[in-house]
C-alpha cells in the first residue's frame, strides 16, 4: 500500500462489522473506538464517514434491512400457498430470541429517533423501512383474498393490525420477557391468523 497506510474498508464491511459486534458483544459494546479497532480505522475516520453514532446505527439498520428485504422477497415470490408464504413472513419478522441483534438495533434506533436532536430525514428513513414490510404484507393478503384462500378482509387494515401484533410480541421476545419465547409467540400468531383469515374455510 502506498506509504504503508492501510486503505479504509468499504462501508459495507464496516456495517457488517458493526452488526457482528452487536450480535457477539451487545449494543453497549459498540463504540466508535471499538468498531474502529475491529476494521482498522480511527474513530475520527469513522465519524468522518458517518458523522455520528446515530447515523452509524441507522446505516447499519438499513444495511441489515436490505438483507432481510432480499430474503423476504425470495420467500414471498416462491411457489407456495398464500398462507405458507404468510407463515414465512411471520417467521422472518419475529426475533430469533432474547437480544436478537437486528431487533436490538431496531429498538435502539427508534429510541434515539425520539430525542430532540433527531432529524426528520432520519425518521423518514426509518418509516421507509416500515413501509416496505407493510406493502409486502398488504400485497400478500390481497393475493390470498383474491385466490379465495383468505376470507374477505381489507388487506391494508388487516396488515396494520397484524404488524402491531407482531411488533408487540417481537419486543417481548427481544427483551427476554418471561413466558414469551419465540416458539410460544409463533403459536399465538398462527392461532390468530387461523381464526381471522380462515374462519370461512
Amino acid at each position: 500500500m502506498a506509504g504503508g497506510r492501510r486503505q479504509a474498508p468499504p462501508r459495507e464491511e464496516v456495517l457488517a462489522a458493526a452488526m457482528e459486534m452487536i450480535a457477539e458483544r451487545g449494543l453497549e459494546k459498540l463504540t466508535m473506538a471499538a468498531l474502529g479497532r475491529e476494521v482498522g480505522m480511527s474513530s475520527g475516520h469513522l465519524l468522518y464517514y458517518f458523522r455520528s453514532k446515530d447515523e452509524l446505527l441507522l446505516r447499519t439498520l438499513e444495511w441489515s434491512e436490505g438483507r432481510l428485504g432480499a430474503e423476504r422477497a425470495r420467500l414471498l415470490n416462491r411457489t407456495a400457498t398464500a398462507r405458507a408464504r404468510l407463515d414465512a413472513y411471520v417467521d422472518l419478522y419475529v426475533p430469533d430470541g432474547h437480544r436478537d441483534p437486528h431487533w436490538t438495533l431496531w429498538l435502539e434506533v427508534w429510541n434515539r429517533s425520539q430525542s430532540a436532536a433527531a432529524d426528520a430525514a432520519a425518521r423518514d428513513r426509518q418509516a421507509a423501512i416500515e413501509g416496505a414490510w407493510h406493502r409486502d404484507l398488504v400485497a400478500l393478503l390481497a393475493e390470498g383474498v383474491s385466490l379465495g384462500e383468505f376470507r374477505a378482509v381489507d388487506p391494508d387494515r388487516f396488515a396494520a393490525r397484524l404488524r402491531a401484533l407482531l411488533d408487540g410480541f417481537s419486543i417481548h421476545v427481544a427483551i427476554g420477557l418471561r413466558g414469551t419465547d419465540r416458539g410460544t409467540i409463533l403459536g399465538h400468531v398462527r392461532e390468530f391468523l387461523d381464526e381471522s383469515l380462515l374462519a370461512d374455510a
